[in-house]
């Protein structure tokens, strides 16, 4: 990684490290643009067809109903890391949910601020290059407390035609969702957008995913379907700040969990006064990286990354404010 002394930086020399990886959305919305008509015409025939183009899974059913979905065993281990995650992302949603507000701002008028949820929610957990069931977690947890009547879970099959099974437990036995999509990508999006013989449509889609699944929620938003995103989602970012009582394993850790998002990522690493043992650091993000099945990723994501020297935790800081926002 390249490495900037930020105290022989100009101004505009540190701004110019604020610029981020970009996305050509042009090309990509050239491409979305006819799956998004063609799910809309053709509904789960077209989900078929991109779900074998795309991920080589050939599918009889693209909705499962998730109470008829069989109940499934999970390593002892794993079922009890879902249950801790699974209480811990509920209290802390649970702690946010809106109570009525009332006042009397004048003799005789009375104002009210009620908060509702949304009907039909659409939630989508990346499963292609890397699955993600604690997406599944965080997603549908606060859905299921604001109790939502739909929750759709749209998730890449395997080769099987399967879903991950920690994605089900956290649908069926914890989350109360009510449907699983068997897709993924823009034509996952689409389904849920327009609605398909199979699939309900959604009032708002939520979640996490490449280009292509935001290039759909940012076309559908503008479209005739009517629906709500929570926000287009760029290439991921961390900024970690170290010192000399840092761990280089942790900081390694922290660092290449977003690098292996991908190869678009980006992570920077500070390095705060004297006594970093940077070279300690540099060899446990190469033997991590090296252990990574994500690895390839990650190593790419390091490529456009680079390091900074701060002087103190002040100059640290203050960096981390400019480039942060």
């Amino acid at each position: 990684m390249k490495s900037y002394q930020l105290s022989e930086l100009s101004r505009t020399e540190v701004e110019s490290l604020k610029a981020c990886p970009r996305i050509d959305c042009s090309s990509i919305f050239n491409k979305v643009n006819p799956i998004v008509d063609d799910v809309r015409s053709r509904g789960d025939a077209a989900v078929k067809d991109y779900t074998t183009r795309f991920g080589k899974v050939k599918l009889e059913r693209t909705v499962e109903n998730v109470s008829e979905l069989p109940d499934l065993e999970l390593d002892a281990a794993v079922r009890e890391a879902f249950d801790v995650a699974y209480d811990n992302i509920y209290a802390f949603h649970l702690a946010q949910k809106a109570t009525e507000k009332s006042v009397e701002n004048m003799k005789g008028v009375r104002c009210k601020r009620v908060a509702r949820s949304i009907s039909s929610v659409g939630l989508y957990v990346p499963g292609g290059t890397a699955v993600l069931p604690s997406t599944a977690l965080m997603l549908s947890v606060p859905a299921q407390i604001a109790r939502c009547k739909t929750i759709v879970h749209a998730t890449p099959p395997t080769e099987d035609g399967s879903i991950c099974r920690e994605v089900l437990y956290s649908a069926k036995k914890k989350a109360g969702v009510t449907h699983v999509l068997k897709a993924g990508g823009a034509q996952a999006i689409s389904a849920m957008a327009w609605g398909t013989e199979s699939c309900p449509k959604v009032e708002k889609i939520f979640g996490p995913g490449n280009q292509y699944v935001t290039a759909a929620k940012m076309i559908l938003q503008n479209s005739e379907a009517m629906i709500s995103i929570d926000m287009p989602a760029g290439p991921s970012e961390v900024l970690v700040i170290a010192e000399r009582h840092a761990s280089p394993v942790h900081i390694a850790a922290d660092l290449l969990s977003q690098a292996e998002h991908g190869p678009d990522s980006q992570v920077v690493p500070v390095i705060v006064g004297n006594g970093v043992d940077l070279k300690a650091i540099e060899e446990e993000i190469i033997k991590q990286c090296q252990s990574l099945p994500r690895g390839e990723y990650a190593s790419k994501a390091l490529s456009h990354s680079f390091t900074v020297f701060a002087r103190d935790m002040v100059e640290a800081i203050s960096f981390s404010k400019l480039i942060c926002t």
